[in-house]
């Protein structure tokens, strides 16, 4: 059997970057992916939703053209199969790219079910397909798959092409005149904001009193009002009792309803992979489903390492990509650590939501003396220059006792895209004195920042 420094099973982004930083270090690096590289973020989540989200971006834009002096655009539709087609083409394009970069770092590839049957003298022994291999390291990179729970005619109506999980809905060509959405996640809404711009009636059935999981409240109710004004249609506190092949049937307030469908998305999470790959033969230690990992991504057992959603920590790709990079530097003696605190995260629908680190809420749970400063948009030139609708909010939450920013909840254009700068800040423990004396680019949204932070 050929041994191997290390064994990386899953091709997603926590698995291939591993897999490419370790053999751009010069460690002998086997990556064994199941389906196809890049994971689910690449060929049916992150990436693929983003080009669905841009068109429906750029569909706006022709919509509303004469809000901005633009006229005789006329009606703008949507091209669903040629979305597709593009999504498609952008995948392959990526997914290229990503075996390319592999094979420049020596990287062996294989694409295989992947089982570890145990552990020899030499290391782990793996085995793919039919191939068996020795790893004097392993990380275990497996990914998530979206949730199905027990509903009532939810796994029958999936099967017969009714309901869609993320997988689904990235491939289909028709625009359907009903959609309901099952859960007001992060994937939901996409999907929601994207579906109700092209055309169909889209109805968010949630069990929360509120969208968007933890982001930030007055954030949250923003991003719903801006999404009910596109045509989103929510039912709050609702909870799914039943599917059917043509609609949904919940509970809310003690009334029973059905909300008719022509295709339902299945949106209420994601769990860890971690059955059936042979973990049990090693003793990897797991709660919840998922494998528990310390903050230099070290499991039980030795020299084995988990990355990204496997370990259910934060399920997110650039997530998933810092924790290889912790890996690899602790493999290789470099002591590395993570900062799940740090970590942003990022709503793509139109308007964005880019948040990290700790709201006025948790701070205060946390026992922390903290003060929120609060700023609408408008406070940006740019941001008024480019759009019509003027709700959006900048929120900072300050440390008192260090004079530090430790969270920044914003929706507006552009959030996804400077919400780093806040990360870095905080990661970096910056006074708030020295951030005043940053210079900000004029006229730019990121400004807000700027704004809001002259406001402490």
């Amino acid at each position: 059997m050929d041994i191997f420094d290390l064994v990386v099973i899953g091709g997603g982004p926590a698995g291939y970057l591993t897999a490419e930083r370790a053999g751009h270090a010069g460690l002998k690096t086997l990556v064994i992916e199941k389906r196809e590289f890049g994971g689910v973020c690449l060929n049916e989540g992150c990436v693929p939703s983003k080009t669905f989200l841009n068109s429906a971006k750029v569909l706006d834009y022709a919509n509303h053209a004469e809000s901005y002096g633009v006229n005789g655009v006329g009606k703008a539709t949507v091209d669903q199969k040629f979305v597709v087609e593009r999504k498609n083409g952008v995948v392959k394009m990526l997914v290229s790219g990503i075996k390319g970069q592999l094979k420049r770092n020596k990287v062996t590839m294989k694409v295989a079910e992947a089982f570890i049957e145990g552990k020899s003298a030499d290391g782990y022994i793996v085995k793919a397909g039919e191939e068996k291999f020795v790893a004097k390291r392993l990380m275990i990179a497996t990914g998530s798959t979206a949730v199905v729970p027990p509903i009532p005619g939810l796994r029958e109506n999936l099967e017969a092409g009714v309901v869609m999980t993320n997988r689904e809905v990235l491939a289909l060509e028709e625009i359907p005149e009903t959609l309901v959405v099952i859960g007001g996640g992060v994937i939901g809404l996409e999907m929601a904001s994207y579906f109700s711009s092209v055309g169909s009636k889209v109805t968010v059935v949630e069990m929360l009193n509120k969208i968007a999981g933890p982001t930030e409240a007055e954030v949250s109710s923003i991003l719903q009002k801006s999404l009910e004004r596109k045509g989103v249609e929510f039912k709050l506190g609702a909870k799914v009792t039943a599917v059917e092949k043509d609609g949904v049937i919940f509970e809310k307030d003690g009334k029973v309803e059905k909300v008719p469908a022509v295709k339902i998305l299945c949106s209420i999470g994601r769990r860890a992979v971690t059955q059936g790959i042979g973990l049990e033969n090693i003793g990897v230690n797991l709660e919840r489903g998922a494998i528990v990992t310390d903050d230099t991504m070290r499991t039980n057992v030795a020299n084995v390492y988990a990355a990204g959603d496997v370990n259910g920590k934060i399920m997110l790709a650039h997530t998933a990509y810092r924790e290889a990079e912790v890996a690899v530097n602790n493999m290789l003696g470099k002591k590395d650590i993570m900062r799940y605190n740090v970590i942003p995260s990022v709503i793509y629908t139109n308007p964005e939501v880019g948040s990290v680190g700790e709201t006025l809420e948790s701070a205060k749970q946390k026992g922390l003396d903290v003060r929120e400063v609060s700023i609408p948009m408008t406070y940006s030139g740019r941001y008024v220059a480019e759009n019509t609708t003027l709700d959006g909010i900048c929120k900072l939450i300050v440390n008192k006792a260090t004079n530090t920013l430790i969270g920044a909840h914003i929706i507006g254009s552009y959030a996804g895209e400077f919400i780093v700068s806040v990360s870095a800040m905080i990661d970096l423990e910056v006074d708030i004195e020295n951030i005043k004396k940053l210079v900000f680019p004029h006229p730019t949204v990121c400004e807000i920042v700027r704004e809001a932070i002259f406001q402490i």
